[in-house]
């Protein structure tokens, strides 16, 4: 029972580890201090050490929890029944998070796999959507892409910025 209990606890500290990287990363970049990351997980910078032995790997453990809550959110688009619900607001959870990980998406490169299977479901997205006539029958999912990264490109210009942009570019979409 306490080897059970024990790697309860090692779990919860990754996973406090992991969130309080990503919320330090995403503030002040890749070459924050460790300290402060582990002072805000509440934890102490030994612990961080024992699970991420190097800034590398805490910085991909990051990266795959963000890589695998966006496939979490293209799953949930996919399943959702309104086509134009579904679609716009994948573009609204990217531009979100284009302002909450300013800093940390320089680390979202490689994933060649998961890129594939994120293109896959926008342009399944892309396509349902313009089927049910929910947007402009001559739209694409490359027009969607520029969209996307349009909304990147402004990212460091603030949240109000993106936030017009990103209406702008779903009312250019919309049927």
């Amino acid at each position: 029972m306490r080897a059970q209990s024990t790697r309860r606890d090692a779990d919860a500290n990754r996973h406090h580890i992991v969130s309080a990287a990503a919320a330090v990363f995403a503030r002040n970049g890749l070459d924050a201090p460790t300290r402060e990351i582990a002072h805000r997980a509440g934890l102490g910078v030994a612990t961080v050490y024992r699970h991420f032995p190097s800034r590398a790997d805490l910085v991909t453990a990051v990266v795959t929890d963000r890589v695998h809550r966006c496939a979490a959110d293209l799953r949930a688009a996919l399943a959702d029944p309104d086509p134009w619900s579904a679609l716009s607001g994948t573009v609204r959870h990217f531009a979100a998070r284009q302002v909450s990980d300013q800093r940390l998406n320089e680390a979202l490169t490689g994933f060649d796999e998961e890129r594939r299977t994120h293109a896959a479901a926008l342009d399944a997205l892309v396509a349902r959507a313009r089927t049910a006539g929910a947007v402009r029958a001559d739209l694409s999912a490359s027009d969607v892409r520029t969209a996307l990264m349009a909304i990147a490109a402004v990212r460091t210009r603030g949240p109000a910025t993106v936030t017009r942009l990103t209406d702008l570019l779903l009312a250019g979409m919309a049927a």
